[in-house]
């Protein structure tokens, strides 16, 4: 959905109140605040669109606040930056802050979905035309950055998400930077690809990351610029230039460009339970494979993503017969 453009002049003073920078945080941590508006063409969420970035509870680069608001903070082309994100009155306001605010602030309306064309999608399942009337307003963010979402995913191949996040927190906030501008609780920037290339042997061990997994990240980092090249492909064509990296293959190359991209046909395969769960939601098939999956989602080809979130979002899943590791975390690659 396209929106409206409402852009707001840079602000280099902090306001407190309402769609300003929260009371009681550090007057002088704030810095030079740039503000953009933006206007949704119909329903929204903004927890919707953006939890998907978000990588466990604790995450260092992202923060969900009391008041609705959502707090990330990244490493763009032009440097650190971080974004106060808030949906109220039928507009969503964004803050920045940091020398990445402005690369922040033109990308917002991507990263709140305004690329994203959900009208588009047409249900042929009940369950999935009850979920999208329960969940209008589903937009897929785009962040425009690959490493920041590529990092996080190869990090969660084939262990659980209590390992993933783990080893994401402890190695972001260890060589990470501090977030600029006033965040509402420590966050941080996620490293530079010459500080990920820089982490000793043994502190990936101590984050609990193996060998593979880490050298995968250290050959990602060595092609770093024509990896974050890719946000300007075609999601196909972004995916094969990532898969050029040995140890990045079709999960995680899904995984990242879903968020990049805002991809709503790169649908993940090499999951352990998520062709399970669609072919449960869509055929009562609890023992579906990879290749069961796509022909269930054969229907909605251009939107098969779109289609694998909204049984996600439906809750519809397999009775559990044994404990099993979390949902979508344990790819093959």
């Amino acid at each position: 959905m396209a929106g409206r453009f409402a852009p707001r002049p840079p602000r280099t003073t902090v306001r407190g109140g309402d769609g300003a920078v929260p009371a009681g945080l550090p007057r002088q941590a704030a810095g030079p605040e740039r503000v953009r508006v933006w206007v949704p063409d119909g329903p929204y969420d903004l927890g919707l669109v953006l939890g998907p970035l978000r990588r466990g509870p604790g995450d260092p680069t992202f923060r969900a606040m009391p008041d609705g608001s959502v707090w990330r903070a990244s490493r763009t082309p032009r440097g650190p930056g971080t974004l106060r994100v808030l949906a109220r009155g039928g507009e969503v306001r964004g803050q920045a802050w940091g020398p990445g605010a402005e690369w922040l602030l033109d990308r917002l309306p991507e990263l709140l979905g305004a690329a994203d064309d959900p009208s588009v999608f047409a249900p042929r399942h009940r369950l999935l035309a009850l979920t999208g009337h329960r969940r209008p307003g589903l937009r897929l963010t785009r962040t425009g950055l690959v490493l920041e979402s590529l990092i996080p995913s190869i990090l969660e191949q084939k262990v659980t998400t209590v390992e993933a996040y783990a080893a994401w927190r402890r190695l972001v906030r260890t060589y990470g930077e501090p977030a600029p501008g006033p965040v509402p609780a420590p966050m941080h920037v996620m490293p530079a690809p010459r500080a990920w290339a820089l982490i000793p042997s043994w502190e990936w061990h101590r984050a609990g990351v193996d060998d593979k997994r880490a050298s995968t990240v250290l050959r990602a980092v060595r092609v770093a610029a024509r990896l974050e090249e890719a946000a300007r492909m075609e999601p196909a064509a972004a995916r094969a230039r990532l898969e050029l990296v040995s140890g990045i293959g079709p999960w995680t190359s899904a995984e990242t460009v879903q968020r990049s991209h805002g991809a709503p046909d790169e649908v993940t395969v090499g999951d352990l339970h998520l062709p399970g769960i669609v072919g449960f939601a869509l055929a009562g098939d609890r023992h579906a494979d990879d290749a069961a999956m796509l022909r269930l989602l054969e229907p909605y080809a251009g939107q098969r993503h779109r289609a694998a979130r909204l049984i996600l979002l439906s809750g519809r899943t397999p009775p559990r017969r044994a404990p099993r590791m979390a949902r979508g975390d344990i790819g093959r690659f």
